[in-house]
């Protein structure tokens, strides 16, 4: 049952790319977020139900790179970068290279059972981009892909956060909020209530709102380590 549902993942990442290539951003990028559903469920599934195995570990990470490395790529490339040439196919080769090296760290490390993420996983990349197309087909509904170089600059910022050192939030650790269940189901209601209402702008700000999570908490932790280096130099008298 856990591969079947991973299985489902690659399905979702593969359609997209299919999408992708007939000119359906809208149904590509809408797959790959489904994907990412699909990623959600496999580990919590194989865990409920005593199932978890290292052909399941295998599977899910050729599965991601499928729906988070290749279809994004792909979905990113045929909607605004095939304009730039060589520059835009080398942009999409780049995250596609660097969400392969991010799942290989990933299954190297003990990341899987951490609080945080060692750079950007794989999956919220992908729904970056998918939400970008989602919101702007969605303000601009029947026009072309927003051609500019910061569409270019985008694929290279994604495949920089993947690789990066940069702390990402897994939300993993919920164990302070098993103490308010109530507070924590009304927040849950609120958070559906809010996406199902605009789901195609609420989407991409909590996308973007997670990208700038990484590199604000990484600006904060090192003002703090700063701040307490200055603090035991005063205590010492440098």
């Amino acid at each position: 049952m856990p591969n079947m549902v991973t299985l489902m993942g690659m399905f979702c990442g593969f359609y997209a790319i299919v999408a992708s290539m007939r000119d359906e951003y809208h149904m590509a990028a809408i797959a790959v977020i489904v994907a990412a559903v699909f990623d959600a469920l496999d580990g919590k599934v194989a865990r409920l139900l005593n199932a978890t195995s290292r052909f399941g570990m295998e599977l899910d990470s050729l599965s991601d790179l499928v729906s988070f490395g290749v279809a994004p790529a792909v979905l990113l490339y045929m909607w605004a970068l095939e304009p730039f040439g060589r520059i835009g196919w080398v942009a999409a080769f780049v995250m596609v290279a660097c969400a392969a090296l991010r799942l290989a760290r990933f299954n190297l490390s003990a990341d899987g059972a951490s609080a945080y993420f060692s750079g950007m996983p794989t999956p919220a990349a992908a729904c970056i981009v998918a939400s970008f197309v989602i919101f702007y087909n969605h303000l601009m509904p029947g026009e072309g892909a927003p051609f500019g170089i910061y569409i270019v600059l985008l694929g290279y910022l994604l495949a920089f956060l993947m690789v990066s050192n940069i702390r990402y939030y897994s939300f993993k650790d919920i164990r302070h909020l098993r103490r308010k269940p109530f507070g924590l189901l009304v927040l849950i209601l609120l958070l559906f209530a809010v996406i199902g209402s605009y789901p195609e702008v609420m989407i991409f700000v909590m996308a973007i709102a997670y990208l700038a999570s990484g590199p604000v908490g990484y600006l904060i932790s090192k003002r703090k380590k700063q701040d307490g280096d200055r603090d035991e130099q005063k205590n010492y008298g440098v």
